[in-house]
C-alpha cells in the first residue's frame, strides 16, 4: 500500500504538470485541493498520526496556520498584501480552510526531515523552518498563475522573514514534544510539492 501510495503521489503531480505544460491549466489547477486532501491522507495513515499528542499538535498547527493567514490577508502586516484565489479549495472570511492543513504538514515532514540530519534543537529549528520557507519561495513565484494566492506588489522579504519566525516557533513546539513520523514519506511529501512547484515555475516562464 505505501509504495502504491507514492507512486500514485508523483503520478498525479507529473500528470498535472504536463496537462498544464499542453494548456489545460484550467482543468488540472481547480483539483489542487484535492490533492492537498490527498497529502492529508498520507500524512494520516504513512506518515502516522497515530498519537493523541500528534493530534493536538497537528489540529494546534492547523488553528495557527489558519490564524496568521486571517491576519495577513486582513492585516497585510505579515506577509505583504494579498487575497487567496478560487484554487485553493472552500474559503471563510477569505481564507481557505486547507491551508491551516497545508501548514500543518508542512511543519510536521519538515521537522522529521530536519531531525535526519541535526540533533541540537537550534539546528532542528533552524533547519525545519529553513525548508518551510525555501519551499514557499518557489510556491511564491507560482501562486498568480495557479489561482491559488495573488500578492498586491509581490512577496517581499518580510513575507519570508514572517514566515520563517512562524515555522521556527512551530518548530520549536515539535522539538519540545519530540515530534516524529515516517522520514520516507516526509522526503516524498516534501520532494514532490518542491519539483512540483520548480516544475510550473520552468512552464510558465519560458
Amino acid at each position: 500500500m505505501k509504495l502504491a501510495a507514492i507512486i500514485f503521489l508523483w503520478i498525479i503531480h507529473a500528470a498535472a504538470l504536463i496537462g498544464i505544460a499542453l494548456g489545460y491549466e484550467d482543468f488540472f489547477l481547480p483539483k489542487s485541493p484535492f490533492t492537498l486532501v490527498y497529502l492529508f491522507f498520507l500524512m494520516v495513515f504513512l506518515f502516522k498520526i497515530d498519537s493523541r499528542i500528534k493530534l493536538i499538535l497537528f489540529g494546534v498547527f492547523m488553528v495557527v496556520g489558519i490564524g496568521v493567514e486571517w491576519i495577513g490577508v486582513h492585516t497585510g502586516s505579515l506577509f505583504g498584501d494579498y487575497y487567496y484565489g478560487k484554487n485553493f479549495g472552500p474559503k471563510i472570511d477569505g481564507i481557505p480552510l486547507l491551508i491551516g492543513v497545508n501548514w500543518a504538514i508542512l511543519t510536521f515532514i519538515t521537522h522529521v526531515i530536519a531531525r535526519q540530519f541535526f540533533k541540537s534543537a537550534i539546528a532542528v529549528i533552524t533547519a525545519g523552518a529553513a525548508l518551510m520557507v525555501g519551499l514557499d519561495f518557489f510556491l511564491e513565484q507560482i501562486c498568480d498563475f495557479s489561482g491559488f494566492w495573488h500578492f498586491e506588489n509581490g512577496a517581499g522579504w518580510f513575507n519570508y522573514v514572517c514566515w520563517f519566525i512562524i515555522a521556527a516557533v512551530l518548530h520549536a513546539i515539535s522539538f519540545k514534544f519530540k515530534l516524529k513520523g515516517n522520514a520516507l514519506i516526509s522526503y516524498h511529501l516534501y520532494g514532490v510539492q518542491l519539483i512540483f512547484a520548480l516544475g510550473l515555475w520552468i512552464i510558465i516562464t519560458i
